[in-house]
């Protein structure tokens, strides 16, 4: 294995650094899959022997049927100190290392032996030796070192083992060799190569390597220079003549002829289910049974149901890869006969497309037919991309291809989709796929402009993705209005998104942005809400509200159907209106619209508006929840622009909440990687500003949030803002800056003004008695004010801030009995809401109005919500974690997870601690005046 470079693998080398520190007689084996880095392992613990003497050797298939073969090669360079060994040992030893063998009745002497020489061996010199692959070698060379492990405490000896099953050696320490995460993925491609590829490629070859070490060498060094640089179309699989093909040809090598076939056959059955790969195997003359030897060697998992899985992520692909390609066409073929059942045309018709190298009209015909029969699937975006390939008319196939590429897409295969795109031809200039530009040609340019910039959007370059947007809505304007609607859309969000609101102007000016009568539900959403946007961002909020407040009615209106899509652009209207609750549930309707589509491309955008309604609403949890599940799916389905967002929002969250660890974290992950004026960078400014604020440095947290936009100019994060102007404000005038509060502020209050939020108007009046003179009447009616407007069943945490701030002025104009009020108030709900540095502020404020705050002794029923007081209470009953799981029909994973969230709330730290928390008083605050 030529790995020159260890990433993602710290903790082993320091497994084997402390293996070769401690005293003599230690032993460790290193398994896992082929290509998981265990050779390289073993070479850094040569280079790390320092003084030791080195036997080294490796497990041989040619050698695996010659007894002791691999011990002869290992003992070989130490052989000359057996004279010192007693008669007998010497004897067996000398026999067993001249390939004479080892009778049943002589394995103890033999095993004594190999002991003492090995003692012997390292009387000047301690001994580091190490067997590769053990299990691939002889067997009872397997079992002698196995034995030899387990006695080697008084040697001064230690010997490194490495396998692909740990089960082979007991009785020794073993380390699993995991896959690699992404971002050792990632580092170790860019090893590969002078200047590392783009972010799509490495993406893409991240997610086919499946985290393999060896998986990801091989598919660097074998990529074109075009293929490297993201411009000529990438491998599905690892190469199979690489180092991980060799290794696993040669593992399939071994098996029986029969388990090389149903093993293939499994490999490309897919979902197809038990009953027709049995029926494959029976027309192969064999059966599933047939699988047993794969089993034992770990590729396969065969079910209590007869289903067979592959634990191994490459495995599957690699049997593929590998195989003859006579044997995989016969084998497609057989499976296309078993899919008998009326559910499995597509199946069927897949694995004969499979089976097929000419063009085949009536067959790509057939796979069409069937395809369009279900939603968005991955096994949709096979067949059309297989119908393209089989189809000979030239407008035909890049139709499918461009459809293909829409599927792949939606349901997350975002290098699929890119490949299949690039694989479109370009016709000349002024012409179409088959001559000058038709209808048809116009429609097809359309839709895969669309594609390209969505994936610009949501991907790679946001700021990039306007013109080809707008393009693609010219394109489609005269065949295909709605999509044509959909990539104005998306041209709006790009610009947005870039910071380069100017250019709305653009979109709205666009032929389909205007309103036509036959419009339906839909198409009036889409231009009501660009129209609206357009005039929002021009600060024309009279304009602007009513349209979006239209937007809002059009999107939940009940027994209409509405796109994923549109009804995203009716929680963005929601939000820019301020009516958080109906955003948030037309939010809960895309999101679950999204997963029942299959559409998982637009989960990352619906959950983001999701986080974006929650956060309004106070439910800070649950908008980081939305955020973290949006930003897995973005990482998976590579939506990088769509991750940064993310990020940037749960970064706020952490920052609102004052926990500066998450926040800085969160904004690190995030980088140098987005531009100035984009939203990911705006977000993060916005947390590091309130991370300023929370530690006193109110003129760095004013002043970040002040560059955010350019108001005047339409550049910058004009809208992210306004939302942030609370925080503006307070920095502002804590700074002694009141100018630039009341310049933000009067941006505010527009916006505010157009809206009917209570919560938003709260918010403006706590921000006016910030700026009120200290100590005035003016000041004091505005924070009643402000409170008086704050909701009582939501945005508790902003109440909670306002009653801070009331409860620090009544205090600094010596009035502390009427601040203590307030400030009780605030601590209470600080505390409830486990936001401790908050909590921590107002106890500070009510020590300095004279009152001496105990610990507040929280109750559970309060502290917690419903689902965590239940898994509380059952741990009091003595429930273990997975009894608690199956009770509640939540995963083992889910339950920790609230537990955590239940002892961080409750401070305690056991389970003891918790019965006893639930068991105590009634809940009070111990304060003395």
């Amino acid at each position: 294995m030529q790995i020159t470079f260890i990433c993602g693998r710290q903790h082993e080398c320091r497994l084997i650094r402390d293996l070769l520190a401690t005293p003599p007689g230690a032993a460790l084996l290193l398994h896992g899959e082929p290509g998981a880095g265990r050779s390289t392992l073993l070479a850094y613990a040569h280079q790390h022997a320092d003084d030791r003497t080195v036997l080294s050797a490796a497990g041989l298939a040619d050698e695996a049927e010659l007894p002791y073969a691999g011990l002869q090669r290992l003992l070989d360079p130490v052989r000359d100190h057996a004279v010192d060994l007693p008669e007998r040992q010497r004897r067996v030893l000398r026999r067993v290392l001249t390939g004479d063998g080892c009778g049943d009745g002589d394995r103890l002497t033999l095993t004594v032996a190999v002991l003492g020489l090995l003692a012997r061996a390292a009387r000047e010199r301690p001994l580091l030796c190490t067997m590769d692959d053990l299990d691939t070698g002889d067997v009872p060379t397997a079992r002698l070192l196995a034995f030899v492990a387990r006695r080697l405490r008084p040697l001064p000896v230690t010997l490194l083992l490495t396998a692909d099953d740990g089960s082979l050696v007991a009785g020794i320490p073993s380390r699993r060799l995991s896959p690699l995460d992404e971002t050792a993925s990632r580092a170790l491609l860019a090893t590969r190569r002078p200047g590392p590829p783009p972010e799509p490629v490495l993406a893409t070859l991240a997610s086919i390597g499946g985290g393999n070490p060896q998986a990801l060498v091989d598919l660097a060094d074998a990529l074109t220079p075009g293929q490297w640089l993201g411009r000529e179309p990438l491998p599905g699989t690892p190469p199979p003549d690489g180092d991980l093909g060799r290794a696993y040809r040669a593992m399939l090598d071994r098996l029986p002829a029969d388990t090389r076939r149903v093993l293939l056959l499994t490999a490309l059955a897919a979902d197809v289910g038990s009953g027709v790969l049995a029926r494959a195997a029976r027309a192969a003359g064999t059966a599933v049974e047939a699988l047993a030897p794969a089993e034992a060697a770990g590729l396969v998992r065969t079910g209590p149901y007869g289903d067979v899985t592959f634990p191994r992520p490459l495995a599957r692909a690699m049997v593929e890869a590998t195989a003859p390609a006579a044997d995989r066409r016969a084998a497609h073929l057989l499976l296309a006969a078993a899919c008998g059942a009326p559910g499995q045309r597509l199946r069927r018709a897949l694995h004969r497309a499979a089976a097929t190298d000419a063009p085949d009209p009536g067959l790509a015909a057939e796979l069409v037919a069937v395809a369009t029969e279900g939603g968005h699937s991955v096994d949709t975006a096979a067949a059309l991309a297989r119908a393209a390939e089989l189809t000979d008319d030239p407008a035909s196939a890049a139709e499918r291809r461009v459809a293909a590429a829409g599927h792949a897409w939606a349901v997350g295969r975002t290098g699929q989709a890119r490949a299949l795109l690039r694989a479109l031809p370009d016709p000349p200039a002024g012409t179409g796929v088959g001559g000058p530009v038709t209808p048809r040609d116009a429609a097809l340019g359309g839709r895969s402009a669309l594609l390209r910039g969505e994936m610009l959007l949501r991907c790679a370059a946001p700021s990039a993705a306007p013109p080809v947007l707008l393009a693609a809505a010219d394109a489609l304007a005269a065949t295909d209005r709605a999509t044509a609607l959909l990539a104005l859309l998306r041209a709006g969000e790009a610009v947005c998104y870039s910071g380069e609101q100017y250019r709305y102007a653009e979109v709205a000016r666009h032929p389909v942005a205007a309103r036509r009568d036959a419009d339906g539900p839909e198409a009036e959403l889409l231009t009501t809400l660009v129209a609206g946007i357009a005039a929002t961002l021009r600060g024309e909020h009279l304009r602007g509200g009513p349209l979006l407040r239209r937007a809002v009615v059009l999107g939940g209106r009940s027994g209409v159907a509405m796109t994923p899509s549109a009804l995203t652009g009716a929680v963005a209207a929601g939000l820019l209106v301020a009516v958080d609750a109906a955003a948030h549930r037309l939010a809960d309707r895309a999101v679950e619209l999204a997963r029942s589509t299959g559409e998982v491309c637009l989960l990352p955008r619906a959950l983001e508006l999701r986080a974006m309604s929650e956060y309004w609403l106070g439910r800070h949890d649950a908008a980081a929840d939305s955020c973290r599940e949006g930003l897995l799916l973005a990482r998976s389905t590579d939506q990088h622009a769509s991750a940064e967002v993310h990020l940037g929002l749960l970064a706020v969250l952490a920052a609102v909440r004052a926990d500066r660890d998450a926040g800085l974290r969160y904004v690190a992950e995030i980088g140098d990687s987005a531009p100035p004026d984009s939203r990911p960078y705006a977000l993060a400014q916005w947390a590091l500003s309130v991370l300023d604020l929370v530690a006193g440095r109110y003129a760095d947290a004013a002043d970040r949030l002040t560059s955010l936009a350019r108001p005047g100019t339409g550049r910058g994060q004009v809208m992210v803002q306004v939302m942030a102007t609370p925080h503006l404000v307070e920095a502002a005038a804590c700074a002694g800056r009141p100018a630039q509060a009341h310049a933000a502020l009067a941006v505010f209050d527009r916006w505010v003004g157009s809206t009917a939020s209570s919560s938003r108007r709260a918010l403006s009046a706590r921000c006016h008695a910030l700026l009120a003179p200290r100590g005035s009447a003016e000041a004091e009616e505005l924070f009643r004010a402000a409170l008086r407007m704050h909701p009582a069943d939501v945005a508790t945490f902003e109440r909670a801030r306002t009653e801070l701030l009331f409860g620090r002025e009544l205090r600094r104009r010596r009035r502390p009995r009427d601040a203590r009020a307030h400030l009780h108030r605030a601590r209470q709900a600080f505390v409830l809401l486990g936001a401790e540095t908050w909590s921590e502020q107002a106890t500070a404020e009510l020590r300095a109005a004279g009152e001496s705050v105990g610990v507040p002794q929280r109750p559970a029923e309060r502290l917690l919500t419903g689902q965590q007081l239940r898994i509380a209470r059952l741990v009091a009953e003595g429930a273990t974690n997975r009894e608690i799981a199956g009770r509640m029909f939540l995963s083992t994973r889910t339950v920790d997870h609230h537990l955590r969230n239940v002892f961080h709330r409750l401070g305690v730290r056991s389970r003891t601690e918790l019965t006893r928390a639930l068991g105590g008083a009634p809940p009070q605050y111990s304060t003395y005046s």
